[in-house]
């Protein structure tokens, strides 16, 4: 397969989330960065991408936008890892211009939005996918083989868990990078479910093929001054019949990177965290717990194709993100994948404002679908 032209908006010197997606979309020579606006400061973003030898380094989105469409070869697809508020204008008007898109989560701020950018993506045949990266450990997709070819039976309860403490200092009231993820403005009605729980909620969905249809939330803000909560209690009705309860936090003081996912059946359970990523415990009713080891035979084919390491190495979050941008490239080739689409990041935000609708009314029963697929 010939390399495809990608661009990266965002994701500059100091990001977390840039790096990991460098790895991810160069570890299979899928894609080639060939245009780049890594930074909010557009002299630091042309140097950083003169730095990482991109080939065409651009001042901001709009520039690039600009520059990439006016040429016979411009960029097939292009990574937003911009923040939350911008996701929506940045991606949407790629969309239009016939780029594929891969954006951070969540997709949109706003539920309007996401059925615009949906609608927007089907309307112009174009890929627009969301980056639930985790979706792309191999023994999560092994989970959901598990549960498709129906080892566990129905499933019953799931419970999903995002939770740490590097939010819990109120010390910490005026670091930037703590400070923006409490802000209405530029984080939207949600903070650590929106933030983190997002992830939780579309692994549950993920591995069972359930939506939510219904929820129920508490939120609080544990931390003084802060408009947003930093942790959240939702318990939700999938489409399949069965129940998640989902927990998120940003002040769980001695959780590091706390995501897990647990799916209990009738004829057995599945338990995985993300910190320990090459071990999933299976439970059959009646039976021993037994250790499934990522690399190990006779896993599923889809864990197998997702696994890039031999049995007993650690393999993390690049990896995953590499499954991920493998994905892209087969859908960018007409062949399916397992790779996010825009409707699943339009179900988790309309998810998201269902759940922080509830939570200011006393934790009421809500409805979690967004208007434009449920009859889907």
């Amino acid at each position: 397969m010939a390399e495809i032209s990608w661009g990266l908006i965002g994701g500059g010197r100091g990001s977390q989330i840039g790096p990991a997606h460098r790895l991810g979309a160069r570890l299979d020579g899928h894609f080639a960065l060939k245009a780049a606006a890594l930074d909010a400061d557009p002299e630091a973003g042309r140097a950083y991408a003169a730095e990482l030898g991109v080939e065409r380094a651009y001042g901001n989105w709009r520039e690039m936008l600009e520059g990439e469409t006016s040429r016979p070869d411009p960029v097939r697809l292009v990574t937003v890892a911009t923040p939350n508020h911008t996701h929506f204008e940045i991606a949407h008007a790629f969309v239009e211009a016939g780029i594929h898109v891969f954006c951070e989560k969540p997709m949109t701020m706003e539920v309007d939005e996401a059925e615009r950018l949906v609608a927007a993506a089907r309307e112009r045949g174009v890929l627009c996918a969301v980056n639930y990266g985790y979706s792309g450990y191999p023994l999560v997709r092994h989970m959901r083989e598990m549960v498709a070819r129906g080892d566990l039976g129905a499933v019953r309860v799931v419970v999903a868990e995002f939770a740490h403490g590097h939010h819990a200092d109120a010390a910490d009231a005026d670091n930037p990078r703590v400070r923006w993820r409490y802000d209405p403005a530029q984080a939207g009605v949600s903070a650590v479910l929106a933030d983190c729980g997002i992830h939780a909620l579309h692994m549950a969905s993920f591995v069972t093929g359930q939506q939510p249809e219904r929820l129920a939330a508490d939120f609080v803000s544990a931390v003084p001054g802060r408009a947003l909560e930093d942790d959240a209690a939702v318990t939700l009705r999938l489409s399949g019949g069965a129940t998640c309860r989902l927990w998120a936090s940003a002040i769980a003081l001695g959780r590091q990177h706390g995501l897990t996912l647990q799916v209990f059946g009738e004829r057995g359970g599945l338990r995985w965290a993300q910190e320990q990523p090459n071990q999933l415990y299976w439970t059959p009713v009646g039976g021993r717990t037994e250790i499934v080891e990522r690399g190990a035979g006779g896993l599923s084919p889809a864990a197998d194709a997702a696994s890039r390491v031999t049995m007993g190495h650690p393999e993390g979050m690049p990896l995953a993100f590499a499954n991920l941008y493998a994905d892209l490239a087969a859908e960018i080739g007409g062949v399916a994948s397992l790779c996010p689409t825009a409707e699943d990041g339009l179900r988790s935000v309309a998810a998201i404002h269902a759940a922080a609708a509830s939570a200011r009314s006393g934790g009421a029963w809500v409805d979690a679908r967004p208007s434009l697929l449920r009859e889907v």
